[in-house]
C-alpha cells in the first residue's frame, strides 16, 4: 500500500525554527543538536536522540512505527520556543 505522505530528501534546509541548542543551553558552546528546522517543501525536520529503542515497545494503541521511522526526542522547551515560527492550522 502506498503512504499517502512521503519525505522528500532532495528538500533543503530553509530556516531554524525557535532558538538553537546553544540559546537554550543544550550544547556546550558547539553547534550540536538538538534542533528543529523547515525544509524548503514545507516539511519540519527535527534533529534529536533516537529513542526508538526505548519507545518503541511502550507506544500508545493505534500508534506504530514503520522500519525507515525513528522515535525523536528534543527538550520541551526547545519546541517551546518554535512556536512563534510555527504558523497556525
Amino acid at each position: 500500500m502506498a503512504r499517502v505522505w512521503e519525505a522528500d530528501p532532495s528538500a533543503l534546509f530553509v530556516r531554524r525554527l525557535g532558538k538553537s541548542a546553544e540559546e537554550l543551553g543544550h550544547s556546550q558552546g558547539k553547534a550540536e543538536c538538538p534542533d528543529i528546522w523547515q525544509l524548503s517543501n514545507g516539511d519540519i525536520a527535527v534533529i534529536g536522540r533516537d529513542l526508538t529503542a526505548h519507545y518503541g515497545s511502550r507506544l500508545p494503541e493505534g500508534v506504530a512505527v514503520r522500519a525507515d521511522e525513528r522515535i525523536v526526542v528534543i527538550p520541551g522547551n526547545m519546541l517551546s520556543a518554535a512556536k512563534p515560527d510555527i504558523a497556525d492550522a
